[in-house]
């Protein structure tokens, strides 16, 4: 990889104008919002990294760009398409939009590392948030990214927007396993689910996230190696990933007996302080979760311990990632948990 490929910036989900692969999802979106009688809640489900986040951004922006549903620019839309250089587009991508609310985890100023968690003190924002009056088109909307990352103080705290909304609030809470949300949760959005991407749209989005082009070789390998992932697919291009994927998806496809001699490889391969390999392993075991919470085929205990399971090896993940612990017992423990979690 060049050196102007190393510096090459990626754009985020609010600053990103294209979508790739969802159109079926986004014409969802368009109609129900054409309506007038949208849902005031979405939860957006997909495996990590295949544009969940982009989406909520792109109709948020759609929304705050035209309020009124009747509009004829609403009513003639064939997509949730904004101009870049709308005000309301400049103004989320440089987090200047008022009448959105984001919830993420955000860094811990002591440690200059992200909470493991949203914290239940943000979440808390959004009832002040709906309950102050909107701006210029009296639109209030939050975007939760993701839901996953809420303990249960801080969904019951969302809950209660939930279920008591006020006039023209949207709430778009991302979630990569929907099928381990609180049931009070879920019950009170409409659930959209997005697929992971063909390849070539995994192309698109990696093209349009970096500048690169599409013709490029590592593009296209890095696409189609990724499983319908636009997060993998970027982080495949750093060659160090993929060597480090292949040892994940090895040992996967090995459970539940993975062989002890290539998970002490995997603990090598993760050594060191290097946020990018963490990540590439958890979207990996997340991706494996995942496809188990989310193919509606489990039964309701399946599904509970499936779910404590994800709850168990992201937890331990954040505290590795905040504390900088050891990496090798991390991911025995990792596959520990999988393994059980196959066998049940």
């Amino acid at each position: 990889m060049s050196g102007a490929d190393e510096d090459r910036e990626v754009k985020l989900p609010r600053e990103t104008a294209a979508l790739f692969g969802h159109d079926d999802a986004e014409q969802a979106l368009l109609t129900s919002y054409k309506s007038g009688r949208a849902p005031h809640a979405w939860l957006i489900g997909g495996p990590p990294g295949i544009g969940k986040a982009t989406l909520s951004y792109r109709f948020a922006r759609f929304v705050l760009a035209h309020p009124d549903p009747s509009a004829p620019q609403v009513q003639n839309a064939t997509s949730l398409a904004v101009e870049p250089e709308h005000p309301v587009a400049r103004r989320m991508a440089a987090q200047a939009q008022g009448d959105l609310l984001v919830l993420e985890r955000v860094v811990n100023e002591q440690t200059g590392k992200l909470f493991t968690v949203i914290r239940v003190d943000d979440v808390r924002r959004t009832v002040s948030f709906f309950g102050s009056t909107a701006g210029e088109g009296g639109w209030r909307i939050a975007i939760v990214d993701s839901v996953d990352e809420l303990q249960r103080e801080g969904a019951n705290a969302l809950l209660k927007v939930l279920e008591e909304p006020p006039q023209r609030a949207l709430l778009l809470l991302v979630s990569h396993a929907p099928g381990r949300e609180l049931a009070t949760i879920r019950s009170r959005c409409r659930r959209l689910l997005l697929r992971p991407l063909a390849a070539a749209d995994v192309a698109h989005a990696v093209t349009a996230a970096t500048g690169r082009s599409e013709d490029d070789a590592d593009v296209r390998e890095a696409a189609g190696a990724a499983d319908g992932s636009v997060t993998r697919a970027l982080a495949l291009l750093d060659e160090d990933a993929r060597g480090l994927r292949q040892c994940v998806l090895d040992l996967i496809a090995q459970l539940p007996d993975p062989d002890p001699r290539a998970l002490h490889a995997l603990g090598d391969a993760l050594g060191g302080s290097d946020p990018q390999t963490l990540a590439t392993f958890m979207d990996l075991v997340n991706g494996w979760l995942a496809a188990r919470l989310g193919d509606g085929t489990q039964a309701k205990p399946r599904l509970a311990a499936l779910s404590a399971t994800w709850d168990k090896v992201n937890r331990a993940a954040a505290e590795v990632e905040t504390y900088n612990l050891e990496r090798r017992p991390f991911a025995f423990a990792v596959f520990g948990a999988l393994a059980e979690a196959a066998r049940g």
